[in-house]
Order: C-alpha cells, then sequence, then structure tokens
C-alpha cells in the first residue's frame, strides 16, 4: 500500500518549481526569490507567519492512547487567529481522580504508597 502512495506522489508532483501546500486558512506564500527582492512580498510573508492561522468558531477534542491512559486536549475559539481556550489532559488524570476513593479512612502516609500503585505519572506524558 504505501508503494502506491509513493507512486502516486511521484506521478503528480510538478517536474519543476516549488511544491506549496494551499490551505484555506493561510495565504499564499511568495516565493523565496521574490522574497528577496521585493519588500511587498517580505511584509505579505511575515504578517502571514506572526499573524497566525485564523480558526473556525468551534470547540474540539481530540484525544490520542498513550500508555498510561489517554492523553486529550480541548481547544476553544472564536475565530480569532489565538484559541480562547486549551485544557490538556493527561493521561495520569484519570488515575489521580480515585486517590479519594482509595485513600478513604487511611493514613496521610499511606497515600504515597497508594499513588504508587495507581502508577500515576505527575508531569511529562510517556512517549
Amino acid at each position: 500500500m504505501s508503494v502506491k502512495i509513493i507512486a502516486e506522489c511521484l506521478r503528480t508532483f510538478p517536474k519543476h518549481g516549488e511544491v506549496k501546500a494551499s490551505s484555506k486558512y493561510f495565504k499564499a506564500n511568495p516565493s523565496r526569490s521574490s522574497l528577496k527582492n521585493s519588500m511587498e512580498a517580505t511584509i505579505q510573508h511575515f504578517k502571514t507567519m506572526s499573524g497566525g492561522v485564523a480558526m473556525p468558531k468551534a470547540d474540539l477534542y481530540m484525544a490520542v492512547e498513550a500508555p498510561k491512559g489517554e492523553f486529550g486536549i480541548f481547544v476553544s475559539s472564536s475565530g480569532n487567529s489565538t484559541p480562547d481556550r486549551v485544557k490538556i489532559r493527561a493521561p495520569g488524570f484519570y488515575h489521580l481522580q480515585g486517590i479519594k476513593t482509595m485513600s478513604y479512612q487511611h493514613l496521610l502516609a499511606d497515600v504515597v504508597t497508594i499513588i504508587g500503585t495507581a502508577d500515576i505519572v505527575f508531569g511529562e506524558v510517556d512517549r
């Protein structure tokens, strides 16, 4: 299957010139040669790259399976170039919710053992 994809790419790529992805979120960027010779092209490139992507007005939650659970990211946008709200849910979050139930009527010193048993990862996500 991957050989068919590579063969299709080789057939459809232009023989000469640059290959640029078209997107409804980005304006067409000027070529490298016009950036070196034209001040207007340099200004357009700077505005496009520094302004960010005009995101659609929507809420989005995406989850990926991680070794210790589910890693999720929630992004909410009102149509600006920056999101209004971003929330990240680490894989250990669901395990951490159960500590109150697991440590009920235990001593504070037992919480360390409970955290070790639940295998909660604080900090960076395992990759």
